[in-house]
């Protein structure tokens, strides 16, 4: 079974003709996007990067981590907020193809995946 899989950005919809026509060239969520797709998630000890065989499927952690790392850049911590950013920022709607994870799930892949590489607090180390 693999990860959830968000919709294709070239798709054409009613209104707007494609998400991709409002995220311009220069974009930084394309570089983000860029970034996280060139990581090695695993050699960087992401857990969950192959998916289970049972189950709801879950988000990949490449998906959890660029909406992470655009919250930093655009000063949105909360996982509260970052799920409403989900929803109504197009730049993010791009970035992570219509996927809408909750705020739950947002802090659990904070707890889990970058608090323990980045350690106690941003003086440590910066993502």
């Amino acid at each position: 079974m693999a990860h959830v899989s968000g919709d294709d950005r070239s798709q054409r919809l009613l209104l707007p003709d494609s998400v991709d026509d409002y995220v311009g060239p220069d974009n930084v969520v394309r570089f983000i996007d860029a970034f996280v797709d060139g990581l090695d998630l695993q050699a960087a000890g992401f857990g969950r990067v192959r998916a289970k065989t049972t189950g709801r499927p879950g988000y990949h952690p490449a998906d959890l981590l660029k909406l992470y790392i655009y919250g930093y850049l655009n000063r949105v911590r909360s996982s509260r907020r970052l799920e409403i950013e989900t929803r109504r920022n197009i730049e993010v709607i791009w970035l992570l193809r219509r996927l809408t994870p909750d705020f739950k799930t947002i802090s659990d892949f904070r707890r889990d995946e970058i608090c323990p590489k980045v350690g106690d607090g941003p003086h440590q180390a910066a993502v």
